[in-house]
């Protein structure tokens, strides 16, 4: 499972901050899309939102532009060639060579050899392109359904082609200012299909590889375009997405079709995750909120944890072991599946975005402080 941007945490409100500060400058905008990565020493300290495995290797993703990458279980560390110098949300790869990372501005990067170089695939104003043919496409067969609809049904469908101008008229003026939504959250089940999800209730799905992609938020029951801000699968095939105010999406073919399911907590919800046993699916976010449920998102089970703290990222270990991190350097573990946690905040309370278990029961974390090993509870060694 990937990650989402620092401010995330703080809700749509932080969102809306750094795209009102970002506003007035699309030209900027554009020029950190075009400006590659600086190499600095410091990257491994640096702001890190996310990390994953490419095979052997370890990629972590971050602020600027940084990818770095780890062949010794995160000991020593090399920066990747990156042409972008926004800051990066999430990494996913679905092969051992074959990687993605999305980002702020709704860039797209893409590395075919272990995450050692990447090149820019896509960016928010082709996203916005998209949108905007699809929601085009949306008006013109709502107003033919319109037209042959019985009088009775007339006006919750007029009502329905309302909030369908609102949106194109919102993502048109996105075009004016400039690339700024951000993509959060990146799925790749192999090299050739995958999904990527974002603010305003973006999704898109590639079946090439990421040579071309389509505009698939409008598969979701998401009308008020919440962030989307987590998608992963579970064992037994399930995809799921999670988003604000409690969102939770189920698809059980591959991602074609989705369902709305329902949600016990209307908050946000920042990372969903398996447990490693068929249909259970793990999702988590502000304030500690976790939710476990057993049959693929059709009933939930609010799980207790000391924590308190906004989650935002999980892993599975080989032994079953389940590690959540956020927010004031909290890690929680659980041995039971999830069903329950011990939570530990490491003495630096530096936020935690990421975890991804190492050899034997250490875990390497990302995050405000850059790359920590420690043990299976989070603490030093």
């Amino acid at each position: 499972m990937a990650n989402r941007f620092m401010c995330e945490t703080l809700g749509s409100a932080c969102l809306g901050l750094s795209m009102a500060l970002a506003a007035p400058a699309a030209y900027a905008l554009t020029d950190i899309i075009e400006t590659p990565a600086l190499m600095s020493d410091l990257a491994p300290e640096s702001l890190l939102n996310d990390a994953t495995r490419a095979g052997d290797r370890i990629v972590a993703v971050g602020e600027r532009g940084h990818v770095i990458y780890s062949d010794d279980e995160g000991q020593t560390w090399t920066q990747a060639e990156v042409p972008v110098s926004v800051t990066l949300n999430a990494v996913d790869f679905g092969s051992d060579s074959s990687g993605w990372v999305v980002g702020h501005s709704g860039v797209v990067l893409h590395s075919g050899d272990a995450g050692a170089t990447w090149q820019l695939q896509f960016d928010g104003l082709q996203a916005a392109e998209l949108v905007i043919e699809s929601r085009e496409e949306q008006i013109a067969a709502m107003e033919e359904r319109i037209e042959q609809a019985p009088e009775a049904e007339k006006g919750d469908l007029e009502w329905a082609l309302d909030d369908l101008f609102f949106a194109l008229e919102n993502v048109q003026a996105d075009m004016e200012i400039g690339p700024v939504n951000p993509l959060l959250d990146v799925w790749f089940e192999n090299d050739q299909h995958g999904f990527v999800v974002g603010a305003y209730g973006m999704v898109l799905r590639t079946q090439d590889g990421g040579e071309t992609w389509e505009d698939w938020g409008p598969q979701l029951s998401n009308p008020q375009n919440f962030h989307l801000n987590s998608v992963a699968r579970v064992t037994g095939g399930g995809l799921v997405i999670v988003g604000e105010a409690g969102q939770v999406h189920v698809s059980v073919d591959n991602g074609d079709t989705w369902e709305r399911r329902e949600s016990p907590y209307d908050g946000s919800l920042f990372g969903v995750m398996g447990t490693g046993k068929v249909n259970e699916v793990l999702a988590f976010g502000l304030r500690g909120n976790t939710m476990l449920s057993t049959d693929l998102g059709r009933s939930w089970t609010m799980v207790a944890n000391e924590g308190g703290t906004t989650l935002n990222n999980g892993s599975v270990a080989d032994d079953g072991r389940v590690t959540l991190v956020g927010n004031s350097g909290a890690v929680l573990m659980s041995s039971n599946g999830g069903e329950s946690f011990r939570a530990h905040f490491r003495n630096d309370r530096e936020g935690v975005m990421g975890v991804v278990p190492l050899s034997g029961t250490n875990l390497l974390l990302v995050g405000e402080g850059g790359v920590m090993i420690t043990d299976s509870r989070g603490r030093d060694l």
